[in-house]
């Protein structure tokens, strides 16, 4: 790979920063209003280092049985999105085995045989049925076989003791023959498996994907800036790493316990439907807007990204979207911006809603991306009136824009990929220092939690996950920082 792939590649982030303060929780110890801690006060070490990895995410399993006989078994159950997984047990391996959806006009199915030493990815339409792509392949039984969707990307994958690995993966044959973003494709497709021939599956479990790594951690906050806890545990949304490039990710709903803040748990998931299709956008935030009891959702295109422009989209709703799966109508937000946008961050300041995110006047042939602020109409809602109040343009590779108060006073954070710093701004755009913290791979994103009376740092890097099979895009891991220094009330 030459280096400017790599140059490009890295800077492909979008990645919120996820800043908690003015918890009034024990744990997080006072509220920011009462501190006199400054971030650039702040020296972080690495504590932790994980990676969340699911094929199905733990609470979103749908099928779970001993598998029946049969050359195609259809279990009728279907994902709402274009996100699912099957994973089957197989005993014997003498005859080939298939998985994946399927409907009484069409499948997209996974396969393995034996005899022939291959793996394939096989797509049936009305028109017919085409092997779309094939890999060597040689497993003996007993062994793991699953089969994931991620948007159109189909990957089959096998587990012969040592955990998950990727055989093949195929998007654009598959998009060629069928576009699974479309409910009324995907509607008549449900979860599906089989045997053609004697051969043997024991455990079938299927559901909707997980992730292959997470990225872009945001805390669900209040209007005023406050993170939403439940029964001692934080709310946050990640961006749910799929098996290849951005299209491949969604947005999930993660909980980050209080008392033990390395443990994670997916508790939502959300997809969001625009120009007739459901797709997988994330690198957003959410929040609860208690005055008029809604949640306010905003998120980044990349759902369709095809390098062709990102925009800022956002919904509200009534529902609790902090549990369960959802498929939420989107529009776009109309920021004061004449160029490409993510990575938004709400927050109503002085009575007034300010909006950070990331502008970017360029994609080709290189990114190019640095850090916004604009501001609604005073009494206006969130999406009115939106006015520039500045911008940090020196700057090439710098996203990740979140506001946050810390000490009393709000400050806007972000990450610079090519000085390899976190820049802290005030809302005026003007750059005030760093954090002092450790800079890993990737663009990464810090994360400012209290607890107790020391101060969090959450973020991720850019470790990949099998990318001589999946290309780039399953990244990364979960990492936690904790400050030397305790802060001061």
């Amino acid at each position: 790979m030459t280096e400017y792939d790599f140059d490009r590649r890295d800077v492909l982030r979008a990645l919120a920063l996820l800043g908690v303060t003015g918890v009034t929780a024990p744990l997080f110890g006072g509220t920011a209003a009462a501190s006199g801690t400054s971030p650039l006060d702040l020296e972080f070490t690495v504590e932790e280092r994980f990676r969340p990895f699911d094929l199905i995410a733990p609470r979103f399993v749908q099928v779970d049985t001993a598998a029946r006989r049969g050359a195609l078994v259809k279990t009728g159950v279907r994902p709402k999105a274009p996100y699912g997984t099957v994973t089957a047990e197989v005993l014997d391996g003498s005859a080939p085995v298939v998985a994946g959806l399927a409907g009484d006009q069409g499948s997209v199915l996974g396969t393995y045989d034996a005899a022939a030493g291959r793996a394939g990815i096989e797509i049936t339409t009305p028109s017919g049925t085409s092997v779309v792509k094939t890999a060597p392949a040689d497993l003996r039984a007993p062994f793991g076989f699953a089969v994931v969707v991620n948007e159109n990307a189909v990957t089959v994958l096998a587990d012969t003791g040592a955990g998950w690995r990727p055989l093949l993966t195929e998007r654009d044959q598959v998009r060629a023959r069928i576009d699974l973003r479309d409910p009324a494709v995907l509607g008549k497709l449900g979860y599906a498996y089989g045997t053609r021939g004697p051969g043997r599956l024991g455990r079938v479990r299927a559901g909707y994907f997980g992730q292959a790594g997470v990225r872009d951690p945001h805390v669900v906050q209040h209007a005023d800036g406050r993170p939403y806890i439940r029964h001692g545990k934080l709310y946050l949304t990640m961006t749910n790493a799929g098996l290849g490039f951005f299209q491949q990710a969604h947005w999930a709903v993660w909980t980050l316990d209080l008392a033990d803040p390395a443990k994670l748990e997916q508790v939502a998931t959300l997809f969001f439907a625009r120009d007739g299709v459901v797709l997988g956008d994330h690198a957003g935030q959410i929040v609860r807007d208690d005055e008029h009891d809604r949640f306010i959702l905003l998120m980044s295109s990349w759902g369709d990204f095809a390098f062709n422009g990102v925009h800022v989209r956002h919904t509200v709703t009534r529902a609790d979207v902090l549990s369960g799966v959802h498929v939420l109508p989107t529009e776009r937000l109309p920021l004061p911006t004449t160029v490409s946008s993510w990575d938004p961050a709400l927050t109503r300041i002085d009575g007034r809603w300010h909006i950070a995110f990331v502008e970017s006047p360029a994609q080709q042939p290189s990114f190019v991306f640095h850090p916004a602020l604009a501001a609604a109409a005073p009494g206006a809602g969130y999406d009115r009136g939106l006015t520039l109040l500045g911008a940090d343009t020196s700057v090439g590779q710098t996203e990740g824009t979140i506001l946050q108060r810390v000490g009393g006073r709000w400050y806007l954070f972000a990450s610079d990929g090519d000085a390899r710093e976190y820049p802290v701004y005030d809302l005026r755009l003007r750059k005030l220092g760093t954090l002092n913290a450790p800079y890993g791979t990737n663009i990464p994103h810090p994360m400012l939690v209290r607890v107790g009376n020391r101060w969090w740092l959450t973020t991720f890097d850019g470790t990949q996950y099998a990318e001589d099979v999946l290309g780039y895009g399953g990244h990364g891991d979960f990492v936690l920082m904790r400050a030397r220094r305790e802060g001061r009330e």
